[in-house]
């Protein structure tokens, strides 16, 4: 036996004293890979068979004495820090309530906290935002949906409603994530066009040229389509702008101008490019622009379709439309539950908590009931949950359920055959397929497209399951199906095709699937429409909100504007008296009034109107009044410029807010250098898709109505267009004339 030169040992054979060689290991053949001959070779060699005692029998712990200073000794006093196998030993005890009480606590928290600042902070900041931005785009003026509080607590309360499990809160902070980042962008553009905070009282002096209503909306326009850049990686702005509802092009004779268009995909592409530079840093590889997008679905290998398969898309789509307008129907039903009971802020957030340990309990159930269990080897999930499972075996059900729902959609589209259980996709279906409809519309941040898109991924990877019993040797690629099945039951829910397409097509990396998702997103949008209206649709008529369609309704052809118009009209003379003005603010709230001439008649019994002569705001007689702008006061008139009117922009002072003494009552303004002094006219006789498309087609907010001589004799606003909306259901159509109310 040779010396050891790195330290020494006691060898227990020889004693406790005598000092003993460190055995140098040398390499041997590996005991699995090496045949049964050599294997009896290696074992019966005397020399070396301690070298192979770990083949029969664990290590052992010395006795003998070490020497202090050696560098080839382990101690046994160490122990490797445990697993958490706390779910297991509460099997073992019959404990299981711990675990389970455990995870509803940490989904409850966290979306209590979203739901109480959504519900007393500022409740516009509920849902998605879409609906809102929507009509905001539309010309509808939207309270605070584009302030600094509503992004701040809906950041906050996306993050609450991801980290408690809700389905639907990866929806709010992806985007859906698109969805929510059009949200957040429209209100970053709000704010940094105005050059201004109100909500900080802070004027920067900068950009006051944009501090208008039309200026305004064009930002607010460009920063969601920056947002839906940053979350799906595509810059492609013109068909977000344009298809993509009235999202960004604003529904408004804007999205004609080339101009407009090009700022809006200029402000997509430096919000992709930004993005890229951000992540690549953040991936520790800065420079690197492979980071196109927040949402990514994974990349699709290249694969076709067959020609058979084109018809199997389109019925899928028709099954999308089918179930997209059942869930519809559902959320539809319990959004008008929560109107008329859920009213109190406190039993929102009951709610909202209630949703979450419901949520919780029906995934624990899920998992513990339905043995779903394949071998570890087959995992193509990051991160496999055993749970229930025997050793060597995880979960499926728990992976779906732990996993983020966009890395859930993820392992859907990628999963390889036999993956997933039939059973248990259908059981998950359902259950998540009622949660996502009672999730949303909730008092918390939160939306539709992941979990919808997770759904449908379910039951198409379902689908391909029962085509690969009808065509086991064809199905080479079952995500295809589940790719279809999520893109028929998005369309079928929020009834968009190009736009969907193209952003699918851009969230998974493959062109080559353009056919198919356009003929499944056709196919369910026109079910779906055969039973009801999209989902944002339905929630915009549900608030009431006058939002204007893209062309007039059919059918009301022979309506003329002499029934549409309101009337008796209030009206201004040119030359005005203070004290009439004020009196009129108070009393009326109208926001537009003609300017006319007074009437010329020695005939006290014929009524006659003034003769058109401009159009004056409520916000400019706000300003005009605060600034005490008199005839009076003309000698103080030579600091008067166009600004005063942008410095008050968007938050006008209310009427009651102006102090006005009894003399300034009976001074005069002159209302000529501030009216508009040709606004957009009709006549009486003009038909309603005449005054449709003028209002419509110039987004304007008011429309005189003038009689043969050019007398003002009524009103046209957005509410007298709106009132009167198209119906379809199943197949019929018409023309139905809504109530006005002030109760919603």
């Amino acid at each position: 036996m040779e010396d050891n030169e790195t330290g020494d040992t006691n060898n227990s054979n020889q004693g406790n004293e005598s000092p003993v060689k460190v055995t140098r290991f040398r390499n041997l053949p590996s005991v699995n890979n090496s045949s049964s001959e050599d294997l009896h070779a290696i074992i019966t060699n005397n020399e070396d068979s301690h070298l192979l005692s770990s083949v029969r029998r664990r290590v052992q712990i010395s006795s003998g004495k070490v020497q202090t200073g050696s560098l080839n000794v382990l101690s046994a006093k160490y122990e490797s820090l445990d697993y958490d196998t706390s779910v297991d030993m509460y099997v073992a005890q019959g404990k299981l309530y711990i675990p389970y009480g455990l995870w509803v606590l940490y989904n409850v928290v966290p979306v209590f906290i979203g739901s109480m600042l959504v519900a007393f902070v500022e409740p516009i900041a509920a849902g998605s935002g879409i609906p809102q931005v929507k009509c905001y785009l539309n010309g509808v003026k939207i309270p605070r949906v584009v302030r600094i509080k509503t992004l701040f607590v809906k950041s906050v309360g996306v993050v609450c409603s991801v980290v408690g499990g809700l389905a639907g809160g990866k929806a709010r902070i992806q985007l859906n994530r698109g969805r929510t980042y059009d949200t957040l962008g429209a209100v970053v553009a709000a704010g940094i066009s105005q050059g201004k905070s109100s909500t900080f009282g802070k004027d920067f002096n900068i950009f006051r040229y944009f501090r208008e209503d039309h200026e305004k909306r064009d930002f607010v326009s460009g920063g969601a389509a920056a947002g839906v850049s940053a979350a799906f990686g595509a810059p492609v702005g013109k068909e977000k702008q344009n298809k993509w509802g009235p999202i960004q092009s604003g529904r408004r004779h804007k999205f004609l101008e080339p101009r407009f268009n090009l700022a809006n995909f200029f402000a997509s592409v430096i919000s992709t490019f930004t993005l890229n530079i951000v992540l690549s840093t953040y991936h520790g590889v800065p420079g690197n622009l492979s980071y196109p997008g927040l949402l990514n679905l994974g990349q699709f290998e290249t694969f076709g379709y067959e020609i058979y398969e084109l018809p199997i898309f389109v019925i899928m789509g028709a099954v999308g439309g089918l179930f997209g307008a059942l869930w519809n129907h559902i959320n539809y039903k319990i959004t008008v539950f929560r109107m008329r009971h859920v009213r109190p802020r406190w039993l929102k957030v009951f709610e909202a908590c209630i949703v979450a340990a419901v949520s919780a309990t029906l995934g624990f159930l899920m998992m513990f009931l339905i043995n779903d269990c394949k071998p570890l080897g087959q995992d193509p999930t990051r991160y496999p949950t055993q749970l229930y499972c025997s050793d060597g075996q995880y979960n499926v059900l728990a992976s779906i359920w732990f996993q983020t729902p966009e890395a859930s959609v993820r392992s859907l589209f990628h999963d390889p055959p036999n993956t997933h259980n039939a059973t248990s996709l259908a059981v998950f279906v359902v259950v998540y397929f009622l949660l996502a409809a009672w999730t949303f519309g909730l008092s918390s941040s939160n939306g539709l497209f992941i979990p919808t898109l997770l759904t449908g991924a379910a039951w198409g990877r379902l689908v391909s399951i029962g085509m690969c019993y009808v065509f086991p040797e064809t199905l080479d690629h079952p995500g295809k199906y589940a790719l279809i099945g999520a893109a028929a039951q998005l369309g079928g829910v929020v009834r968009m095709t190009i736009s969907l397409t193209v952003i699918i097509m851009e969230t998974t990396g493959n062109i080559t699937f353009a056919l198919p998702l356009i003929l499944t997103l056709i196919a369910a949008k026109w079910t779906g429409d055969f039973f009801n209206e999209g989902i944002y649709d339905t929630l915009i008529q549900l608030s009431g909100v006058p939002l204007l369609p893209w062309e007039p309704p059919p059918l009301v052809h022979n309506i003329y504007a002499s029934e549409v118009m309101s009337h008796p009209v209030v009206t201004l003379r040119c030359v005005e008296n203070v004290g009439h003005i004020v009196e009129l603010l108070r009393l009326t709230t109208y926001n537009g009034f003609p300017v006319v001439d007074p009437p010329l008649t020695d005939q006290n019994e014929v009524t006659t109107y003034g003769r058109i002569r401009g159009l004056i705001l409520r916000s400019q007689l706000i300003v005009i009044l605060k600034r005490k702008i008199y005839n009076e006061t003309s000698d103080d008139w030579d600091s008067i410029t166009a600004s005063i009117f942008r410095n008050e922009y968007p938050r006008y002072p209310m009427i009651d807010e102006i102090s006005i003494n009894d003399e300034e009552k009976t001074y005069s303004v002159d209302l000529r250098p501030f009216m508009n002094p040709s606004p957009y006219t009709v006549l009486h006789s003009s038909s309603l898709p005449r005054m449709f498309k003028i209002f419509r087609g110039l987004g304007l907010r008011h429309l005189p109505i003038v009689n043969d001589t050019n007398e003002v004799i009524g009103m046209v606003t957005r509410k007298d267009l709106a009132r009167y909306r198209v119906w379809r259901h199943q197949g019929r159509m018409g023309v139905e004339e809504l109530l006005i109310s002030k109760e919603i």
